[in-house]
């Protein structure tokens, strides 16, 4: 496409919209008032991103650079551009009925994205990935892998003593998980000779598998703990926070958790936010569906522990029982308080680190 010079006394503000993916971006840039400039296509390296920065900055004064996907295929090119002091804002997918309506097509996105800064609807700026939250990021995408095997390891040796020849079954089927792992790891199948010797090796392989595993979340386990009690021991003085909670709330957040405008919309990050389903006479509220799942798993996780073991919760529980809350409506109100409370210490994390920024 051509790219369009506007000539007039006010200088050129650009706004650029990028449309990421795994091997090459699609930017539109849009002046202050909404005419299209031109249309780049880059490569996901570090030369690419740097084309595009340049031939931005060709068209006039860049103001801002709408990215999809951030945290994502965008992630590479959201880090180099904060690194050159742009101004970066992360854009939602657009709209699945106006793609019905208008087509897709990579440049439309890149449009669409460029339109939802100028017009406002994007103005959240994206996690900056590049500190201690990234590294406990990544190390939980390890151990969560690591913790779904384990299970699946688990599962697949149970199913295999329910379906074991009777001997084999008799011997296993009144063992716990854990005395069944040990057991079938340590036994000696012999010679495949027949279905018993064939099953007592596979259940000896799924539980070598299964230490292995455990071994490996462990291991995990223990760089993780570190890092988390080194950037967040305020998050884990909380009651009822513990560091795979505490880890999933840090990853919500991200490095910068001042990008978050208010409690408010932490809470509607982590889906804990209550959502209007008032209708004629009824006026009520529901559970936010949306957001973080492993946050919001995180929050709840927390008013679980509070309510066996936290005694203002637990009368909390008790004097909204009596003014006719459901259990599900009253753990949404405490979700929603445990988010504020998260949210003010996030604050003082944010505070602490810009001290030492500073101090740096």
């Amino acid at each position: 496409m051509a790219e369009t010079r506007i000539a007039h006394d006010d200088q050129v503000r650009v706004t650029v919209g990028v449309d990421t993916h795994k091997d090459t971006h699609v930017a539109r840039a849009k002046d202050q008032l909404g005419r299209r400039l031109g249309e780049r296509a880059i490569p996901t390296t570090p030369a690419g991103y740097a084309d595009l920065l340049a031939w931005a900055k060709g068209l006039g004064v860049v103001e801002t650079f709408g990215l999809e996907g951030t945290s994502s295929y965008g992630a590479g090119l959201a880090r180099h551009l904060r690194r050159e002091g742009q101004v970066v804002v992360e854009v939602i997918r657009p709209n699945r009925q106006a793609r019905r309506r208008n087509g897709k097509s990579d440049p439309a996105d890149a449009d669409a994205a460029a339109s939802a800064v100028l017009s406002g609807d994007a103005s959240g700026p994206p996690k900056a990935g590049e500190g201690t939250v990234e590294m406990i990021r990544a190390l939980r995408v390890a151990r969560s892998t690591a913790l779904k095997a384990r299970t699946q390891a688990a599962n697949a040796m149970q199913a295999l003593v329910v379906t074991a020849p009777d001997q084999l079954r008799q011997s296993l089927r009144g063992l716990s998980k854990i005395e069944l792992v040990r057991t079938c790891a340590r036994s000696r199948p012999g010679k495949l000779a027949g279905t018993t010797a064939a099953t007592k090796a596979a259940l000896r392989s799924l539980a070598v598998r299964h230490e292995a595993l455990e071994a490996e979340v462990k291991a995990l386990d223990g760089e993780i703990g570190p890092l988390i009690a080194t950037t967040a021991p305020e998050l884990l003085a909380v009651f009822g926070v513990g560091p795979d909670t505490a880890g999933a709330l840090l990853v919500a957040a991200g490095d910068n958790p001042d990008r978050l405008r208010s409690d408010a919309a932490f809470s509607m990050l982590c889906g804990s936010s209550p959502v209007e389903a008032s209708s004629g006479k009824v006026t009520r509220h529901r559970v936010n569906r949306g957001g973080d799942r492993q946050a919001n798993a995180a929050l709840y996780r927390i008013v679980l522990v509070r309510l066996r073991h936290h005694e203002p919760t637990q009368d909390y529980m008790r004097r909204r029982t009596t003014e006719g809350k459901s259990k599900p409506e009253i753990i949404r109100c405490l979700k929603r308080y445990v988010a504020r409370e998260i949210y003010a210490v996030l604050c003082i994390m944010a505070v602490r680190a810009g001290l030492a920024d500073v101090a740096a």
